[in-house]
């Protein structure tokens, strides 16, 4: 039942989105979090971009990291390492290109709660290694779930989710980009949840829209419950 109302839920937008391939994308999203032991943590993700609702691909992300929780399951320092294959249009033609960029990064998340609104900051810099070129960036991202049906982010919960993140880059302009997100979304068990959202990606002088499709695996390796 909780598959039916999502499809119904997801199908008209996702309809009408396949008319706009040149306006808005699609991302693809799986994020693993396992927790090794009481403290540490190892970080998994993939996802697969496209200019259009499928199979016009804007970029591929793989990253992974190991963690460490400074107090019981909360402000996790995490280093880790990303793949990113991007594939950009050349200038007024229908000619694609691609190329590789590997990035080391270390972040820091804290997360609280208030009420029914559970939030989360994340704190992330990232050294990126392009084509014979090195950038820096740091991120902000803040984040809240809203539970609709229960007081909590239980089993069975119906919720609305949130984010705002911030790119600043040690280049000119130091403004990168900005993404703004909502989207809706179910628990479906104690450590797996899905969200499916829209989010406006906020250049310089451009935007971009983009569908997304995300699923949340926080299934431990070591379980101390």
């Amino acid at each position: 039942m909780r598959f039916k109302m999502l499809f119904v839920f997801a199908f008209p937008l996702v309809w009408s989105l396949s008319g706009q391939s040149s306006q808005t994308g699609n991302w693809l999203m799986y994020f693993g979090n396992q927790s090794i032991d009481e403290r540490w943590n190892f970080h998994n993700e993939i996802q697969y971009r496209n200019y259009n609702l499928l199979g016009d691909t804007e970029q591929l992300l793989l990253r992974t990291g190991v963690g460490y929780n400074l107090s019981e399951k909360n402000n996790n320092l995490l280093a880790g390492y990303a793949f990113v294959r991007s594939h950009r249009y050349i200038f007024k033609t229908e000619d694609k290109f691609s190329f590789d960029e590997h990035r080391i990064f270390q972040q820091f998340i804290n997360r609280h709660s208030s009420g029914k609104l559970f939030f989360q900051h994340r704190f992330r810099f990232e050294e990126r290694f392009l084509q014979n070129d090195l950038r820096l960036r740091f991120r902000y991202f803040l984040a809240v779930n809203i539970p609709l049906n229960k007081s909590a982010m239980n089993p069975g919960a119906i919720y609305l989710s949130f984010y705002n993140e911030i790119f600043l880059s040690d280049d000119n302009p130091v403004f990168d980009r900005d993404r703004i997100y909502g989207a809706a979304g179910i628990v479906m068990s104690k450590y797996i949840r899905a969200e499916i959202g829209f989010m406006s990606q906020i250049l310089e002088a451009s935007h971009r829209n983009q569908f997304q499709l995300a699923v949340f695996n926080n299934t431990p390796f070591f379980n101390n419950d």
